[in-house]
């Protein structure tokens, strides 16, 4: 299926779940990347804030753990079209964005490019790593300009069954994916 379709597809799906399903499910896959992934004090984490009238997969549990841990936590700004990494401390101050999206007030890129995990939202992962988005290409963009060895975690709901058939070079694949029941690496050797 082409990404266009995927997306379509997979919004609907994921507008048919439930507060609460959506809130057992975003538990059951913290816990599933915590079991997985080794975090640690002063690494870099840049995860997205959700955005819940999507019924995006719930990341407050992920920044309060990484608080705890004292990880240094970035999320994505949009400026200028793309997205930019601001460091968040428990004192950030966050405002709704024109999309609606909850993100820093404050303008200043990190410049922090060696993450060592980038956690990513998304509408759907093929049994490959290829992510659909919302379409406009900002998360494709912020990877050409990471480190290769920052390790690429998608978080999603539903598991990889169909193939996307329109990837192109633009599109960046993800190394691993976190859904409520698995965890999947695409990357080889792993």
């Amino acid at each position: 299926m082409t990404k266009r379709e995927l997306r379509s597809l997979y919004l609907e799906k994921r507008k048919e779940l439930s507060k609460e399903e959506v809130i057992t499910a975003s538990e059951r896959i913290f816990r599933r990347f915590l079991s997985n992934f080794f975090v640690e004090k002063n690494q870099k984490i840049h995860l997205f804030l959700s955005i819940e009238k999507f019924n995006e997969v719930n990341t407050l549990p992920f920044i309060k753990y990484l608080q705890e841990k004292e990880v240094r936590i970035f999320v994505p700004k949009m400026l200028q079209g793309d997205i930019i990494s601001v460091e968040i401390l428990e004192d950030t101050i966050l405002a709704k964005n024109s999309w609606g999206i909850m993100e820093p007030i404050s303008d200043e890129d990190s410049g922090v490019v060696d993450f060592d995990y980038i956690i990513t939202p998304l509408l759907y992962c093929d049994p490959a790593g290829g992510r659909v988005g919302y379409g406009k290409g900002f998360y494709d963009r912020f990877f050409a300009g990471i480190n290769a060895e920052c390790k690429k975690v998608g978080v999603g709901f539903f598991k990889p069954e169909l193939f996307v058939d329109d990837l192109t070079e633009e599109d960046v694949s993800l190394d691993y994916l976190v859904t409520p029941d698995e965890v999947l690496s695409f990357k080889i050797g792993c």
